[in-house]
């Protein structure tokens, strides 16, 4: 498992990123474009959970998972459905 601090570090990392692709795309503000990006893609994975018991369709919440779906966003969780399809 990988420690805490290595998580830490791929979560601030991300935020990094996506506050210059942010700044780039000339959004007033960068930050809170990039924290609402991330958020997004948390929840799109916990509401895919919460409705999976109508569904029959879930996602496994591991350190794998939650970090593409903060990644990634709600695009990331799509891949997680698509290759849950296949796999």
């Amino acid at each position: 498992m990988m420690p805490w601090w290595g998580i830490c570090l791929i979560l601030f990392g991300t935020f990094i990123m996506f506050t210059i692709i942010k700044a780039f795309s000339k959004s007033k503000k960068p930050a809170k474009s990039a924290i609402l990006s991330m958020f997004c893609g948390f929840i799109s994975l916990l509401l895919v959970n919460l409705t999976g018991i109508f569904t029959g369709v879930t996602l496994p919440i591991s350190l794998l998972t939650v970090l593409t779906a903060v990644i990634g966003g709600i695009p990331g969780v799509t891949l997680l459905l698509g290759l849950n399809l296949f796999f």
